[in-house]
């Protein structure tokens, strides 16, 4: 039994049991990778396009490994109105993904580095950060 099977065996009889079992796969591995959509598509007794197709339609998952750092940038009007967009300038070279509410209204403009929420974000605060994480 490889990694992949013994990852995902215990989700066999849950009904539902796909998105559980790609969650484990992607917690364990980082992301969804190509080698796990056949076992998937078996133990669930679905084609590999069905799998894919679950794998590409929610956000949450990745069929690439995660990039070094993670920064989710709050697009919404709130953070936009305190000059929020300034922060991409900061953050060159960091894959940046936009989201819509990071739910720090208050605290606006407000950022999420590697799972960690940032309110009140400056630019110069978010390149300290982003260079404090640096190897």
């Amino acid at each position: 039994m490889t990694a992949i099977d013994e990852l995902i065996a215990p989700f066999e009889k849950m009904p539902g049991g796909l998105l559980p079992a790609l969650h484990a796969v992607q917690d364990a591995l980082g992301f969804v990778p190509p080698e796990a959509i056949e076992p998937l598509a078996r133990l669930f007794a679905l084609s590999r396009a069905e799998v894919l197709g679950v794998v590409s339609f929610y956000r949450d998952f990745r069929d690439q490994p995660p990039p070094a750092r993670r920064l989710r940038l709050c697009v919404s009007e709130s953070c936009r109105a305190v000059d929020g967009d300034s922060l991409r300038q900061a953050a060159q070279g960091v894959a940046i993904e936009e989201v819509h509410c990071l739910g720090d209204c208050a605290c606006s403009p407000a950022v999420e580095l590697d799972g960690r929420l940032h309110g009140r974000m400056t630019p110069a605060r978010l390149a300290r950060l982003l260079a404090e994480g640096q190897p």
